[in-house]
């Protein structure tokens, strides 16, 4: 099996992960969520050592970078929960006012995302080679696009 396929494979099984995650945290305790979440993200560091294919010294340089961006994206995606459960309280009763802050804090997710993207790049690409680092934020878009996908198919339009 080459790299791509056991990546797309992997990211398809952490994919499964988040989607269960959402079905368990539906019904069960906090903790069982975050045994989850903390096996999605040592799945994550599976793919991204398979696809980045890091040399020792760059393994080295690398982790605790990374676990620094992963920190911040674990807040920035704690965000993005507690904006879809604000959503999913008002959505019945959603005027135009509260659609209006909605999009506001929507667009500033999003911002916010971009942000954490581009801070984190210049910490990246002093312990990896340029490529390297574009290979990650593919990586880190695609498992993005799924996970997004997912909440979209969830996710009823604003009435």
């Amino acid at each position: 099996m080459g790299r791509v396929s056991r990546g797309t494979m992997v990211i398809a099984i952490l994919l499964g992960y988040l989607a269960l995650g959402v079905a368990i945290a539906q019904d069960k305790p906090a903790d069982t969520m975050d045994v989850l979440r903390e096996k999605v993200r040592t799945d994550k560091k599976l793919v991204l050592a398979a696809a980045l294919d890091l040399t020792e010294s760059e393994a080295k340089g690398f982790w605790p970078v990374y676990n620094a961006y992963q920190s911040d994206m674990i807040a920035h995606h704690d965000w993005v929960l507690r904006f879809i459960e604000g959503y999913a309280s008002g959505y019945q009763t959603m005027t135009d006012e509260s659609a209006a802050k909605l999009l506001t804090d929507f667009l500033s997710l999003e911002t916010k995302y971009v942000d954490l993207l581009k801070s984190h790049r210049p910490h990246f690409q002093k312990v990896l080679p340029a490529k390297k680092v574009a290979r990650l934020y593919q990586i880190e878009n695609k498992v993005r696009a799924l996970v997004y996908y997912e909440l979209a198919r969830e996710i009823p339009l604003v009435k």
